[in-house]
């Protein structure tokens, strides 16, 4: 937590507010200088204000877009071809196929900076991320280890054999509660049931199984390369046992809960489970020792709705290891919203300046001067930000979200992440998981729940249960911005106000 801010001047808020209402994404267009394209609307903001009138800058995810799904169109990459100079902010924050298309269509020689990447270099923090729903069954995703030479390489994991009693299917549920199958073995594998990930990233599945009993599921992987190339690395098979009474084989741990994934070291070719441990330390399990538990607690039903007839007939038993976290969700180890600290959002202003004056050495002066002051306007808003959520009680500091998107927020201004919460996938909660969200709200005892306006309409259930329990339902900004909130000064003075406001403290 930064400690007790100092005294905010009147020509401070003066300037703050006067650089937040200027500059929007898009910079003065017919005299600029450099065509900027960035991922997101908050890295156009700041490029706009270090910019200025030389720059002229778009995004590619819309303003209340989310960068962790948006698929871009051909549009987006006809404006990246057209750039030069693209930022994103790495890290694994956008969705892997927004990074392919700016290395496929942006000009060779055109920067592409990623701008968390080196954030400690500019004066920057970077913490890892934290994920912890405390599902009663293995939270199992897929995930990629180890460098792939070539930028925008990625790997692909393709099924390539199932052994068992029923039919398995692997998918993601988007956030319009949509399905997208990577795997089905009910048509047998064709080479079809695959999907990519980019190197040292993770992605959240549901993983459902249509008949108890023991499962050896065999996959293999590849890198490609933009230019073609396509390299074998390795395969592997893992067993699942499926049902309670379902036996493991002897002398392999089972897994029955907690965090892990099914993994594929690229550099290695070596395929194995990747688990964490009671400690928070990651562990690495050869495929042959152990063993994935889908015990009876995670027994569904097909849902009736039309899109999850992949699964069978409507109403026909299904084990499930959920996805938890609705969305497309591929990430790394290190948490990307890095931005919700205002130090760090100056780390990207120093950043930005630099390489936008490494692309323009004529307009040195101009972005040395709007960043000094757009930094200024930003020291400002650090020392408003804290000093609003200094009047939060001590016994209110804990927040429960739609999105893990507010670590750094968190870490940077006193406060704690207890958990955020969204609707298991494809289904209504039961009338127990409803209990036991408004148990969990009603333990930690938050005033007040909150929702990010572009994830709302995947948030009912949290805003159904806090309504129930008496709790407020309040709103804050992570990814992206809407119609009520253009930029990053007045989102972060948002969150603070609005924070204070629900959880008990002043709003300044």
């Amino acid at each position: 937590m930064r400690g007790h801010p100092g005294r905010l001047t009147v020509a401070s808020l003066a300037t703050a507010a006067l650089l937040s209402g200027c500059a929007g994404l898009q910079g003065g267009g017919s005299d600029a200088a450099l065509r900027v394209s960035t991922t997101t609307a908050v890295l156009a903001d700041l490029v706009s204000r270090v910019g200025g009138d030389r720059v002229d800058v778009t995004s590619i995810v819309p303003r209340d877009g989310d960068p962790h799904s948006y698929e871009p169109s051909p549009g987006d990459a006809a404006g990246v071809t057209r750039a030069d100079v693209v930022f994103g902010n790495g890290l694994l924050l956008e969705e892997p196929g927004i990074m392919k298309m700016v290395h496929s269509n942006a000009g060779r020689s055109v920067p592409k900076i990623e701008l968390g990447e080196r954030l400690e270099e500019y004066g920057g923090t970077v913490i890892e991320l934290q994920e912890d729903l405390g599902l009663d069954v293995l939270w199992l995703g897929w995930a990629v280890e180890g460098e792939v030479a070539g930028a925008g390489s990625q790997v692909r994991t393709t099924a390539t054999k199932l052994e068992g009693p029923g039919e398995l299917r692997v998918y993601l549920t988007d956030t319009l509660g949509r399905p997208q199958v990577y795997v089905d073995s009910s048509d047998g594998f064709t080479g079809a049931d695959s999907f990519t990930l980019p190197p040292e990233a993770h992605t959240h599945v549901n993983w459902a199984f249509s008949e108890p009993g023991t499962y050896r599921l065999t996959v293999e992987g590849r890198t490609e390369t933009l230019d073609g190339h396509r390299e074998e690395i390795g395969s592997g098979t893992f067993t699942f046992t499926v049902g309670d009474d379902a036996e493991a084989p002897a002398g392999t741990e089972v897994l029955d809960a907690g965090h892990a994934d099914v993994a594929l070291d690229a550099e290695t070719g070596k395929v194995y489970v990747r688990a964490d441990d009671e400690s928070g330390e990651t562990r690495r399990i050869a495929a042959d020792d152990v063993v994935l538990a889908v015990p009876d607690r995670a027994r569904e039903t097909v849902p009736e709705e039309e899109p999850y007839a992949f699964l069978g007939t409507p109403g026909d038993e299904l084990w499930v290891l959920p996805q938890a976290v609705i969305g497309k969700h591929v990430h790394g180890d290190l948490d990307p919203h890095t931005w919700e600290d205002v130090a760090n959002a100056e780390a990207y202003v120093r950043r930005i300046e630099a390489e936008l004056i490494r692309a323009d050495p004529e307009g040195g002066a101009v972005y040395e001067k709007n960043a000094a002051a757009y930094l200024r306007t930003l020291r400002a808003l650090d020392q408003e930000v804290a000093g609003t959520l200094a009047t939060v009680p001590a016994e209110n500091r804990e927040l429960v979200t739609t999105h893990d998107a507010f670590g750094y927020l968190a870490k940077a201004y006193g406060m704690k992440v207890v958990g955020f919460v969204v609707p298991v996938p494809n289904q209504e909660p039961s009338a127990a998981e409803v209990e036991e969200l408004g148990d969990t709200i009603r333990d930690k005892r938050v005033p007040s729940v909150f929702l990010e306006p572009n994830l709302a309409a995947r948030a009912d259930v949290l805003r159904r249960v806090a309504e129930d329990q008496g709790v407020g339902v309040c709103t804050l900004y992570g990814d992206s911005f809407d119609d009520k909130i253009h930029d990053y000064v007045s989102m972060m003075r948002h969150n603070a106000r609005e924070l204070a406001e629900c959880l008990g403290g002043r709003n300044r």
